[in-house]
């Protein structure tokens, strides 16, 4: 191939390095030029052209992309059209990519015209996701290069292996201080993550926490016809010879190897029993967010083997805990939440529809002659706090008109009638960077007075762990909850009209409960029965 400028009269067939646009006359980059374009430009007054003009063995990029892709696209993956030098190679089904890493980069390092980039090995790609994409630079790959290219490939250095529908058992140790919430938010988790990898929970049981516990449950489970055995016990194992690991070699069981370089997920244990894979799930596994369960879960699901050397493998890339989308890192965080006054800001949820309540919203009703939702609102804004964050939703100009003359930020929530999740996301998401907490309560909760509020945020420490504030009476837990900053990424994703409980299960290490001798935390007007009852019982 050769590159440069090019006089018009020797144009013909020439592959255009810049779009042109003048007088009436528009090539695009990559255009090969015509006899009637040498015309065109000829009359628009152009002399000459910058451009490729190829010889002959050589490629053009369109096929030479297309043809390295076709080449190196394993199973379970299709190769999308070429264009502008680019081809891709695409995920048919969920799985995880088999990437030969050591033939790519050999054929990376053939010649500076090609460029092959991919997934790293063994990790998780979607239906649809691009696994690998190949890019020509120049506009043309000489047949020396394409050959050599396709010996340092070789055949299939792409794969996918996808999930496969496996059976999948979950077994829960119990112990008095480990709160039946947490193991069912564990089991909510555990079966979405199995979802989400094809599989199935077939079983779910708990037992004591025990060695000759475990060894039983295990071998109960391996009889249903278990494929993939999950432990989650009710406390982090620290030793190979721990009660959990214990019980799996009681079982007849193997430990192939304990700890992972992946944060978190250091305390996970790899075992087996026969064919069949045991894992025994570290803390962060009771958590929806990535730690290094699943990787592990994602390769036995996808029928890769994981050998200890495999683990010992993911250190490089397994710091998942202070990502980029975190302010700060976890030890500066502590470092600069001990050095500061914290900011804590209130967020009142007031979108709902009040469908229970009748013909009337129940937040524009009066106790006392005053709106309800104003009673909340003025109650958390004579708080503790930086800012006070109204979502509202339906007849939203009819709150803020109950709300007029409080300092507070209204956000409105187009989608509340998808549920409460929704709100939760709109009043997060306009919180700025310098707040540390969110203090989050609801519209309807007449009860709850400043003094709950100031509590809740007197007893947030995040650095001594106390990093979501839960209040109590008798046992029971209410709201509002205060939630440290570390938890508004995981907000996000929840969906529903539950708001974020299941994370409050998930992450029972850093709760932190505050008793309330009222009831005012759990009181919160539904209905015309409750409305009637706590106007009975009020002296508002």
């Amino acid at each position: 191939m050769k590159f440069g400028s090019f006089k018009l009269a020797d144009a013909l067939g020439i592959v255009l390095a810049h779009s042109f646009r003048a007088d009436g006359v528009m090539l695009k980059k990559g255009h090969v030029v015509s006899d009637a374009d040498v015309a065109r430009l000829r009359a628009a007054g152009v002399t000459e052209v910058i451009g490729a003009r190829l010889e002959p063995g050589d490629i053009a990029e369109d096929a030479a992309a297309a043809r390295i892709a076709q080449r190196l696209a394993g199973t379970h993956l299709t190769v999308s059209a070429a264009h502008t030098g680019r081809c891709n190679v695409v995920a048919v089904q969920d799985g995880v990519a088999v990437i030969n890493a050591g033939a790519i980069t050999a054929a990376n390092l053939v010649s500076e015209a090609v460029t092959i980039a991919t997934l790293p090995d063994k990790q998780a790609a979607r239906a649809g996701q691009i696994v690998a994409t190949v890019k020509i630079i120049p506009f043309a790959v000489s047949g020396a290069v394409m050959t050599r290219i396709e010996r340092a490939a070789g055949l299939g250095a792409v794969a996918l292996a996808p999930y496969a529908p496996r059976r999948f058992a979950l077994i829960s140790t119990l112990a008095p201080e480990l709160k039946p919430s947490v193991v069912a938010s564990t089991e909510q988790i555990t079966r979405s993550r199995i979802t989400a990898l094809g599989g199935t929970l077939v079983s779910s049981t708990q037992t004591d926490h025990g060695e000759a516990d475990v060894a039983r449950e295990v071998r109960s489970v391996l009889a249903q016809g278990a494929e993939i055995v999950l432990i989650v016990g009710a406390s982090a194992t620290v030793d190979r010879g721990d009660v959990v690991p214990a019980g799996i070699v009681a079982a007849d069981g193997v430990i192939d190897h304990f700890g992972m370089p992946v944060d978190p997920g250091n305390l996970l244990v790899l075992a087996h029993i026969g064919s069949v894979p045991v894992l025994v799930l570290p803390g962060c596994a009771r958590s929806p967010k990535l730690n290094g369960v699943d990787w592990v879960m994602q390769r036995l699901a996808a029928g890769v083997a994981v050998a200890p050397t495999d683990i010992m493998a993911m250190g490089v890339g397994g710091l998942l805990v202070d990502t980029p989308s975190r302010p700060l890192p976890r030890e500066t965080a502590v470092r600069v939440e001990a050095d500061r006054s914290r900011a804590v800001a209130g967020i009142v949820l007031a979108a709902g529809q009040s469908r229970r309540m009748g013909n009337s919203n129940k937040l524009l009703m009066e106790i006392g002659g005053v709106p309800l939702v104003r009673r909340t609102v003025a109650a958390l804004r004579a708080a503790q706090v930086s800012e006070v964050i109204v979502v509202t939703g339906h007849m939203q100009h009819e709150v803020q008109t109950a709300l007029a003359g409080l300092d507070v930020t209204f956000v409105h929530n187009p989608d509340y009638t998808d549920g409460l999740s929704t709100s939760l996301k709109a009043g997060i998401k306009a919180l700025g960077p310098e707040v540390d907490a969110a203090l989050i309560g609801l519209g309807d909760m007449p009860a709850v007075k400043t003094g709950h509020f100031n509590q809740l945020i007197s007893g947030f420490d995040p650095a001594a762990g106390r990093a979501i504030g839960v209040p109590v009476h008798t046992g029971k837990r209410g709201n509002p909850v205060l939630w440290a900053r570390r938890f508004f990424e995981d907000m996000q994703g929840v969906s529903g009209d539950t708001g974020a409980k299941a994370l409050i299960g998930a992450n029972e290490s850093l709760v932190y409960e505050i008793e309330f001798g009222d009831t005012g935390v759990l009181t919160d007007l539904d209905t015309p029965e409750q409305w009637s009852d706590y106007l009975a019982g009020s002296d508002s």
